[in-house]
């Protein structure tokens, strides 16, 4: 249900501005993707009337493209697990889990001594600043931290925050609808792509689903697919109904759609 409103969100917000609305599969991380996942996942847009304009693009099959633009970055390599990550001193004022720069400045001596090691490294941006500001259709001018961010993973998958990045450019997008849990992720993701040559997207972070518990909704709360909970015809007027929206069809729902009455507060689902 999370992603599907955040779908009908975005597709709202790009026919209502007369944009595009481009399907884009992030399948890099093939560990977490389930087979039929993105065929369950392209149908349940399309039940719930959501169409979109070309192809559908798959970030498998655009690795060249991440590998040569990251040939274009001040890049370097890291050994850190995420428990040391964790465990060691921040900068201050730096958000929790931040990277705190610990493979930045070895010698080439010290990398040597790491390479003959059992763990593979990670690729990390060497950024050269440590705030970005975004703009956001909801949140206004929004000011977040950047820090030396993965770009390649020590298995060799291109981390999410380039992928999107260059695919986001290739694409000409230049309005990102996305739910606010990736608020935080946006300036380094625009630092990257004013990095990159490119300019950075207008963003609408939208409020999150919840399950019972106030956390995340998550298939563990229950009836939370579009087939569990009966379909178009009650998830629709569910999703309408949280939004303030009227309308049986998305179509419907476009006449009056307004990006400043839209609710600012997350909505628990109701089980």
């Amino acid at each position: 249900m999370g992603n599907l409103r955040t779908a009908l969100l975005a597709w709202l917000f790009a026919r209502s501005t007369g944009r595009d609305f481009l399907m884009r599969v992030e399948d890099l991380d093939t560990g977490r993707t389930a087979d039929g996942a993105e065929a369950r996942q392209l149908a349940d847009l399309a039940a719930l009337g959501l169409d979109w304009d070309g192809d559908v693009v798959r970030q498998s099959s655009r690795t060249e493209r991440y590998a040569a633009a990251l040939e274009r970055l001040d890049v370097y390599e890291c050994y850190c697990t995420r428990r040391e990550i964790l465990a060691a001193p921040s900068a201050p004022h730096a958000p929790e889990g931040a990277y705190p720069g610990t493979c930045r400045d070895l010698t080439e001596a010290e990398r040597d001594v790491r390479r003959r090691g059992e763990r593979p490294a990670a690729v990390r941006l060497r950024a050269t600043v440590d705030r970005f500001t975004v703009t956001d259709v909801l949140h206004g001018e929004f000011t977040g931290a950047v820090d030396d961010v993965v770009l390649l993973r020590g298995d060799g998958t291109y981390a999410y925050n380039l992928a999107v990045v260059v695919d986001d450019a290739a694409q000409g997008i230049d309005q990102v609808v996305r739910g606010d849990d990736l608020l935080s992720s946006a300036p380094r993701q625009a630092y990257l792509t004013s990095l990159l040559g490119g300019t950075p997207p207008t963003y609408a972070h939208v409020p999150m689903v919840l399950g019972p518990t106030g956390v995340r909704l998550a298939k563990r709360d229950g009836a939370v697919t579009l087939a569990e909970r009966g379909g178009p015809s009650v998830v629709l007027p569910e999703l309408a109904a949280s939004l303030g929206l009227q309308g049986r069809t998305p179509q419907e729902m476009l006449d009056r759609f307004d990006p400043a009455r839209l609710p600012r507060e997350p909505w628990t689902l109701p089980l």
